[in-house]
């Protein structure tokens, strides 16, 4: 993600749960008429949508989410002040779903609903 993603914008990410990844690769090439390159590690692949400098998301193998009350999961920028920001979730009528975990390279997240019943992650490059 880089800077200036990370310096003005709310939403930074989203993941898009699916059944097949490799048919979804071709799908999102296909339509976005971008890359969508298969990366991963450690027993787990993901497909990355081609972002440059803006907004990225990747597709992620998980056929029960397709299906279940969980769906598009996108992050929100809460950059040096994830723990305050889960404690205020939950001080508003949240609730914590993931613990805040690391994401490799990539920073840490926390996965909360919100007042409203959605499923959101919080996302931060430190894990002030």
């Amino acid at each position: 993600m880089s800077e200036t993603n990370r310096n003005n914008n709310r939403a930074v990410w989203f993941d898009i749960p699916v059944a097949d990844l490799e048919r979804s690769v071709a799908f999102y090439r296909a339509m976005l008429g971008v890359g969508v390159e298969i990366e991963g590690g450690g027993g787990f692949t993901f497909g990355v949508l081609e972002h440059d400098e803006g907004n990225g998301g990747c597709l992620v193998p998980d056929p029960d989410a397709v299906n279940r009350a969980g769906g598009v999961l996108i992050y929100l920028n809460v950059d040096g002040r994830i723990r305050d920001a889960v404690a205020k979730a939950k001080e508003h009528g949240g609730e914590l779903l993931e613990e805040i975990q690391s994401i490799g390279p990539h920073g840490v997240r926390a996965v909360v609903r919100d007042s409203e019943g959605n499923r959101i992650a919080l996302h931060s490059h430190t894990d002030g």
